[in-house]
């Protein structure tokens, strides 16, 4: 607390008002930085945020409908891609980016890491890194998801030689076992706490779920955005968050 500027809002009235108490923001002892290459599966717990996680190698002619949703509430997700996907769909992973959506890594043709030596892996993160930068401008990517989750400490620490965090979820849609949309959207919300990170992909029932799952998240106090911001230090002020 900021005794001296809460004092000076309150000095006129002379009287306590919890509403005018100042806080100062102090940064953690520990950054993200200073952790060594871990694979993260959650933000802050204190942090009332959750993040969407949408995967893309498949599934374009659901990716329109879900960013009107995203762009009707005015929500920023972070979406991983597939190299060859970018490299099959420049236009379409223009039009994510252009809509404010943050961009991470997905390896570039779906394999399962923990099999490949750490020659492949830095073939496969750094030829998406490559084909993203060039189709959207854009510096390397700081996120990286592997496909299917499958990866190993290998894979971890080349993603952190390339400058990326390996991110994983906290809760999964499942989307791609085709699940009723209600039942998927009860269990995503049912599931999810301060510093979640959810798993989806451009499926029919992220689709037909994406609006259900945004109002009824942000319905339980959470506020709804990029893993950027999740991870970032900074805090919740009013309603809106800080950039770093």
């Amino acid at each position: 607390m900021d005794l001296e500027a809460s004092y000076r809002k309150m000095k006129a009235t002379g009287k306590l008002d919890e509403s005018k108490v100042v806080y100062k923001e102090t940064s953690p002892s520990v950054h993200l930085k200073d952790l060594g290459p871990h694979p993260i599966f959650k933000g802050n717990p204190d942090k009332p945020m959750v993040s969407f996680l949408i995967n893309v190698a498949w599934g374009n002619e659901y990716i329109p409908e879900i960013l009107d949703v995203l762009k009707k509430h005015k929500i920023q997700a972070s979406f991983f891609f597939d190299g060859s996907w970018v490299s099959k769909n420049p236009d379409l992973a223009k039009l994510i980016y252009k809509e404010g959506h943050e961009i991470g890594n997905h390896a570039y043709s779906h394999p399962d890491l923990q099999q490949k030596s750490e020659a492949e892996t830095m073939e496969e993160l750094k030829k998406t890194n490559d084909v993203i930068i060039k189709t959207l401008g854009i510096t390397s990517p700081k996120w990286f998801g592997p496909p299917s989750g499958s990866f190993n400490q290998q894979t971890v620490e080349t993603a952190s030689r390339l400058g990326m965090h390996t991110v994983l979820w906290t809760v999964d849609t499942v989307d791609w076992k085709k699940p009723a949309t209600n039942e998927m959207v009860n269990r995503v919300v049912s599931q999810v706490e301060n510093g979640s990170m959810v798993l989806m992909h451009p499926t029919k029932p992220v689709a037909e779920g994406m609006e259900d799952m945004i109002k009824q998240i942000t319905k339980k106090g959470f506020r709804l955005g990029t893993v950027s911001e999740l991870m970032s230090e900074k805090r919740v002020n009013g309603t809106a968050w800080d950039d770093e």
